[in-house]
């Protein structure tokens, strides 16, 4: 069935692709970022102790998502008052801009502090234009979605991340093929970042084309920020609730797409091209059970699915850390990373569905985006607090339970979230029904 898109029919496909195409840059970025947290490390934060310096890079990695509140606040009333189109469009630009700042900074050898500094101000300028694009392209699908899809369209906006992740990881494992290890660590790793340049203006070419949707273009009303700011005070329960949802997806994704290549290599002692191909093996595999548990929510409904996954999370992913740690190997690694795939891609195809239909019509896009950028202030430090737990603990296994953790809060949140008959029947939703 087509969507409609301010009165235009337009083919299902073609309007989620649009809107994903984004997403997908932010995605790339985030993820060739951790890639080469090491060699990043070594380029911009020299130091006699490699822990020091790979846990500075990884700060500064996690650094990008403190700002992501600041522009769900700032960004996400422009979105919910100027338009969805128009909100994505900036959103790109502002990105395009950090990833720029990372690609083309020289390295500490040659302008000593400043290169740290431009490489943090580039990671502080993604992190604000993150901060709505999550919750603007996955409104925009909920809001073009036809009858009794919803979950399924608004799937794609993870799908779209694991795109770039499988871009990301096939990009490096042709790195590791055709350039010495010397090589990447020294300039190589700036060819990632590179293509991301490259392909702004297609992207921006692509999202161009979005129209408005019809919901938001026939609201009579959109809310000033005076009226976002009253409304997001008046709603910190419901955007706190929705932030201990979300912890759940932005902890285990990180841990199991930007942390493998550095806990295959750092920690288990395999070659960064097994981590890799690893890591290329979680996104299709992310890709693959996402669109489905999404459509499964359609019809079992959401509450279901985020409670079982949750739950199994709990139960199994500190064991199969355990079971990895205790003979590291390709197999082993490869076989605990797509069960760790299947229990954060079914819960996330649920979970963003499950956000934006909780959250008030005329506020939408702040308050989806104000809750998973809270969230992935702690989801988004998953390297650095899996660095830094090993380091302390000992336990090459720790970062499973760090997953079982962020696990929890999510069930916690779940719970409740639908602890009434109207929130499990999506009653926020104050548009177009589930049918």
């Amino acid at each position: 069935m087509a969507s409609v898109i301010q009165g235009r029919t337009e083919s299902p496909f073609r309007s989620v692709f649009r809107v994903v195409s984004g997403n997908f840059l932010e995605m790339f970025d985030f993820t060739v970022y951790a890639y080469y947290a090491s060699a990043i490390a070594h380029t911009f934060f020299p130091s006699d102790n490699e822990f020091v310096s790979l846990l500075l890079s990884l700060s500064v990695f996690g650094a990008g998502f403190v700002m992501r509140p600041v522009g769900a606040l700032v960004l996400g009333a422009y979105v919910d008052r100027h338009g969805r189109r128009r909100g994505l469009i900036l959103s790109l630009w502002l990105m395009a801009v950090g990833t720029a700042c990372v690609a083309f900074v020289p390295g500490y050898a040659s302008i000593g502090v400043a290169a740290p500094i431009v490489v943090l101000i580039g990671r502080l300028l993604q992190g604000f234009s993150a901060g709505v694009e999550l919750g603007g392209v996955s409104v925009y699908l909920a809001e073009i979605a036809t009858p009794g899809k919803r979950g399924f369209f608004c799937s794609w906006q993870s799908g779209s991340q694991q795109v770039a992740v499988i871009f990301a990881a096939s990009l490096g494992v042709l790195l590791n093929q055709l350039l010495p290890v010397a090589d990447v660590n020294a300039w190589g790793w700036r060819i990632p970042f590179l293509i991301g340049c490259l392909i702004v203006p297609f992207l921006f070419m692509i999202r161009r084309t979005l129209r408005e949707t019809d919901e938001f273009a026939a609201r009579k009303h959109h809310p000033s920020m005076g009226e976002i700011m009253m409304s997001m005070v008046e709603n910190a329960g419901l955007i706190v609730a929705g932030m201990g949802l979300v912890i759940m997806t932005t902890a285990s994704f990180y841990l199991i797409t930007t942390y493998t290549p550095t806990f295959g290599r750092s920690v288990l002692h395999l070659s960064s091209l097994d981590s890799l191909i690893v890591t290329v093996c979680v996104g299709v595999s992310n890709l693959v059970w996402l669109p489905i548990s999404g459509a499964v929510s359609d019809r079992v409904g959401r509450r279901p699915i985020l409670l079982i996954f949750t739950a199994l999370t709990i139960l199994t992913s500190y064991p199969a850390m355990q079971w990895l740690v205790a003979a590291p190997s390709f197999e082993r690694l490869l076989a605990v990373e797509l069960w760790l795939s299947v229990l954060y891609a079914w819960y996330n195809g649920a979970m963003v569905v499950a956000l934006t239909e909780l959250m008030p019509a005329n506020v939408r896009t702040t308050g989806f985006s104000m809750a998973y950028s809270l969230a992935t202030m702690v989801g988004g430090f998953t390297p650095a607090i899996s660095t830094s737990l090993i380091h302390f603990t000992g336990d090459k296994a720790a970062p499973g339970a760090w997953m079982a953790v962020a696990a929890l809060c999510g069930a916690i949140a779940t719970l409740v979230l639908y602890r009434s008959r109207e929130a499990r029947n999506g009653y926020r939703w104050q548009s177009v029904p589930e049918q």
